[in-house]
């Protein structure tokens, strides 16, 4: 049995948001605020909000720009968020529609119709709705027989969704479609200074088929970890309407100092004991595809795993790509593997880590074959 991903597919909005633009509508943002509410803040009963610059963005993050549903709306400064018009239960939702869209760039790619098809699983952090399961308005709309689900561990859905993929194969399945559809803009809180910045929109899918005659990476080893923290944390939910609450806490927030300090050497004691199990050297190790969630980590982590020499060496062993769409929550490490898999010589390794709220992290260890 070759359990193997096959095809992946990406898709993103045309709309785009530079650093310069989001850091010119939370500045108007905060001077109003601060203007509005000088006596609160001087008295001491609130505190001012805080501006921010492009160059502390890049710094902090390496994010210089993200695509995005709709962008008049988020840097209008008095809205801070996208302008969506409702659609009606008939129509497609746009969740739906993205992963649509994905989803059939990973089949052609993977040379598979829906017939083809056993399983579809919408793994992501935002979900638009909690049901019906938009994994099986996806199915529905691809015409895909078997069944769907939607399943949500955060930024490390993807992995966590390669994980399912590869039992449900095991167990029968012939083919799954995973798609990680992170629609992020909804639920980032654009009047905040520490992470008015971090996220974009996008959809992701990947093929996952049990074949030994068609070029992919077979799923060689899986681990998935996870540990209660509060430090990421979005609580969003239907409870909302009926508890006294203000929208500050609805939204996505952390303590990213923390969260750096904590996660990053968990996932680097992951991988490396993940690569001492199977008995491969972390220099042997052609592509580290990790979350796409802030550039200091991932560099930090590369050089907890392979040392500070062969990463200094090497800073292409982990592909970067949240330049350009910031953090995608769980399709980060899709999309640094759809744009770099190219890159993976037959016979030469890979991982997928992802991690983030939860804790949770999910590391897919890979093996590029070529046929």
């Amino acid at each position: 049995m070759g359990i193997r991903i096959t095809g992946t597919g990406l898709y993103h909005p045309e709309e785009v948001i530079t650093n310069e633009e989001l850091v010119e509508s939370l500045n108007a943002y905060v001077e109003q605020y601060n203007h509005d509410n000088a006596e609160k803040i001087a008295s001491g009963e609130i505190e001012a909000r805080r501006g921010s610059s492009a160059d502390f963005i890049e710094k902090a993050s390496g994010v210089k720009r993200r695509y995005v549903i709709e962008k008049s709306g988020v840097l209008d400064p008095a809205r801070l968020r996208p302008r969506l018009v409702e659609r009606s239960d008939d129509e497609l939702s746009i969740q739906a529609e993205w992963g649509v869209i994905a989803a059939k760039q990973a089949m052609e790619n993977a040379g598979v119709g829906a017939e083809d098809i056993d399983v579809v699983i919408l793994a992501c952090s935002n979900m638009q709705r909690a049901y019906p399961a938009v994994a099986i308005e996806i199915q529905t709309a691809l015409g895909i027989q078997g069944y769907a689900y939607d399943m949500n561990v955060a930024c490390s859905a993807a992995t966590f969704g390669l994980k399912q993929a590869y039992d449900a194969i095991k167990t029968g399945a012939r083919r799954v479609l995973l798609v990680n559809v992170e629609i992020t803009s909804g639920h980032t809180d654009y009047r905040s200074r520490d992470c008015h910045f971090i996220f974009g929109d996008v959809a992701t899918a990947s093929i996952i088929e049990d074949t030994t005659t068609k070029t992919g990476f077979d799923i060689v080893d899986t681990q998935l970890f996870t540990q209660f923290s509060n430090n990421i944390r979005n609580n969003f939910g239907f409870l909302n309407s009926s508890e006294l609450t203000h929208r500050d806490d609805k939204q996505f927030r952390q303590d990213g100092r923390k969260v750096f300090k904590e996660v990053c050497p968990l996932v680097a004691k992951m991988i490396t004991k993940q690569l001492e199990k199977n008995n491969i050297l972390p220099e042997n190790v052609k592509r580290y595809w990790l979350h796409q969630a802030n550039a200091n980590m991932n560099e930090l982590i590369l050089k907890l795993v392979v040392g500070k020499q062969v990463a200094e060496a090497d800073p292409d062993l982990v592909p970067i790509i949240l330049d350009e769409f910031a953090n995608t929550s769980s399709a980060g490490v899709i999309i640094a593997m759809h744009r770099t898999a190219d890159q993976v010589n037959d016979g030469e390794y890979g991982v997928l880590c992802s991690f983030g709220a939860g804790y949770s992290v999910g590391s897919i260890l890979v093996q590029k074959h070529i046929v």
